[in-house]
């Protein structure tokens, strides 16, 4: 699940993911926390970097 975060997935691995995710609740579970926690370090790391630019402080 984190290999689709880093990287494309296959159109194979792609379907095989989204059928297990169908299936098991709980790796669905795990895959939407896993974006969430993407989804923030990206927002945290632009936060970041947009305040490193900053000279006006």
């Amino acid at each position: 699940m984190s290999k689709k975060l880093d990287t494309p997935l296959s159109f194979i691995e792609s379907i095989s993911l989204k059928i297990h995710l169908a299936m098991c609740k709980s790796c669905a579970e795990c895959d939407s926390q896993l974006l969430s926690i993407h989804t923030l370090c990206q927002k945290r790391h632009i936060d970041t970097s947009i305040k490193d630019t900053d000279t006006t402080q």
